[in-house]
């Protein structure tokens, strides 16, 4: 029986869609969980028959899907980070030791192999052409930040040996991120209710079908939006006047390790959605503010992220 303790999981970037690297160097990814795996659209027969029966169902076109679970430390979601926002790490001076993220629209396909260690004869699963399509980030009181990508490839292959001439880089020995060393400002001040603050970004990719292949050719992409929700103790107004006045704020919140490492996520343009401060008992009360994140003409993006 495969269990999850002897399972890993690598990943490489490919220079063509689809195709794995020759003598592919493989960087160990760090999760905390991964639904990774094959998907097949399934055709069932139409025809009529007077015994009620069904006459056939076929497997159709294949795709790769699911997403990798896991806690936020510094260098490891880098390289996603990256293919998610279609931008690339600069360095921002003149700063020292800092680089910047922006949106942009550069598209990054992934090999991906998972080696269940403990699995007689096919332990190695073989994921190509795999995008990076959503993030999804938690910053809740009390924990340690979380953060997952949802992927989407075009094929597997199972295999009893590795890929011929891999080699393996180790994973990152970067502290998790926790939520008691970060600081989240809204509007250019420090606030100190918040209780949540979650943060998706989507690329709206879909796979591309074409008649004689049960695989996509290189899927589509769509907008890239960035949406999430601050949820806040309900101590005053200010939060709820933004929304109902449709004023444009910005948000930001820094995540650091206990080293130093430091995410500075910043959202220049955002507007509220909604701003409800519901009761359901004689405990506090929460006021949860969804928002949308705009392009910001200053900043040439939505969303910026720092590294330093």
């Amino acid at each position: 029986m495969a269990s999850g303790a002897l399972h890993a999981l690598y990943l490489i970037p490919e220079t063509s869609y689809g195709v794995t690297p020759s003598t592919p160097a493989w960087n160990k990814h760090r999760i905390t969980g991964t639904t990774l795996g094959l998907s097949k659209n399934i055709l069932q027969s139409e025809e009529v028959r007077d015994d009620r029966q069904i006459g056939d169902t076929r497997h159709g076109s294949r795709s790769v899907t699911g997403e990798i679970q896991g806690e936020l430390s510094y260098e490891t979601w880098d390289a996603l980070l990256e293919a998610i926002f279609g931008g690339t790490w600069e360095a921002d001076t003149p700063a020292v030791d800092t680089d910047q993220l922006k949106a942009g629209v550069t598209r990054r396909s992934f090999s991906v192999l998972r080696n269940f260690t403990d699995l007689t004869g096919k332990p190695y699963f073989l994921y190509t052409g795999v995008e990076a399509n959503s993030l999804a980030l938690t910053v809740a009181a009390d924990s340690n930040v979380t953060c997952v990508v949802g992927l989407i490839g075009k094929d597997q292959t199972l295999s009893a040996t590795e890929p011929t001439d891999s080699t393996y880089n180790a994973a990152t020995t970067t502290k998790v991120i926790d939520s008691f060393t970060g600081v989240i400002k809204e509007g250019g001040t420090t606030i100190g209710v918040v209780t949540e603050v979650t943060l998706s970004a989507a690329n709206g990719i879909e796979p591309r079908y074409v008649v004689g292949s049960k695989t996509t050719i290189r899927p589509s992409i769509s907008r890239f939006t960035v949406t999430g929700q601050v949820t806040a103790f309900f101590e005053s107004v200010s939060l709820l006047e933004k929304f109902i006045d449709e004023t444009d704020s910005d948000l930001e919140f820094n995540l650091t390790d206990v080293v130093g490492n430091n995410y500075r996520f910043f959202l220049p343009r955002i507007v509220y959605t909604g701003g409800q401060p519901d009761v359901t008992g004689e405990g506090p009360i929460t006021l949860a503010m969804p928002f949308t994140a705009n392009y910001d003409a200053t900043s040439e993006t939505n969303i910026l992220i720092e590294r330093s």
